[in-house]
C-alpha cells in the first residue's frame, strides 16, 4: 500500500474509532488524511473499502491471540491475573471504541469475524488452560465453557467501562480489579 492509502486508511480508522462509521464521512476522511476527496476515490470504491482495508491490518486490530496466553506457571492465581492482565494490555480504550465503530450495520458482516477473533482467542487459550489444569489434578472437571464466559465477561466489563466512562464510574484501577476478581474467581472455584 503506498503512503497515500495508508494516510486514508488511517485517517478513516481514527475518525471511526471517535465518530463512528456511520457518523464519518470520505470528506472528513480526505481532510484528515490531507488530501482531496477525488484522490481518496481513486485510491479506494468507496468508505467502505477504505474501512476494510485499516480492519485487515495489524495495527488496527488488538495484538491478542493465542501466544500471549502461553507464559502460564501452573498456579491458577498467577495465571489468570496474567490471562487477564495481557486482555487489558491489548485491548487499549482506543481498540473498544474502534471495535464499537466497526459494528455499523453496513459492513458488521465483514467485519465481526475480525472482531471475533479477539474473545475466541482468550476464551480458546482460557478453556484450553483450564482443561489442562483439570488434567493435571488441579482443578476438578467443571463446566470450563460456561467458566471461561463468565470470567471473560469481568475482563470485558472492566475494559469497555473503562473505555466508555473511565474513572467516572468506579474508580478502581487495574492491578485492583484484576487481584480482586481473579482472587473472588478462584475461590469460588474451591
Amino acid at each position: 500500500m503506498d503512503e497515500t492509502s495508508q494516510k486514508i486508511v488511517d485517517a478513516a480508522m481514527l475518525l471511526v474509532r471517535d465518530k463512528g462509521y456511520v457518523a464519518t464521512t470520505t470528506k472528513e476522511i480526505a481532510q484528515v488524511a490531507g488530501v482531496n476527496e477525488c484522490t481518496l476515490f481513486r485510491k479506494f470504491k468507496n468508505k467502505k473499502d477504505i474501512v476494510l482495508q485499516g480492519v485487515s491490518q495489524a495495527q488496527w486490530r488488538a495484538n491478542v491471540t493465542p501466544e500471549i496466553f502461553e507464559n502460564v506457571t501452573w498456579d491458577l492465581q498467577s495465571d489468570l491475573e496474567m490471562f487477564m492482565r495481557a486482555y487489558m494490555d491489548r485491548m487499549t480504550p482506543d481498540f473498544v471504541n474502534l471495535s464499537i465503530g466497526l459494528r455499523a450495520p453496513q459492513l458488521y458482516d465483514e467485519t465481526a469475524p475480525l472482531i471475533m477473533k479477539v474473545p475466541q482467542a482468550f476464551l480458546e487459550a482460557l478453556i484450553g488452560y483450564l482443561n489442562q489444569m483439570c488434567e493435571k489434578g488441579k482443578l476438578p472437571r467443571m463446566d470450563f465453557d460456561s467458566l471461561a464466559m463468565t470470567f471473560f465477561s469481568a475482563t470485558f466489563g472492566y475494559t469497555f467501562l473503562q473505555a466508555s466512562f473511565g474513572k467516572e464510574l468506579v474508580d478502581v484501577g487495574k492491578d485492583v480489579y484484576i487481584k480482586n476478581s481473579v482472587s473472588m474467581f478462584v475461590e469460588g472455584l474451591k
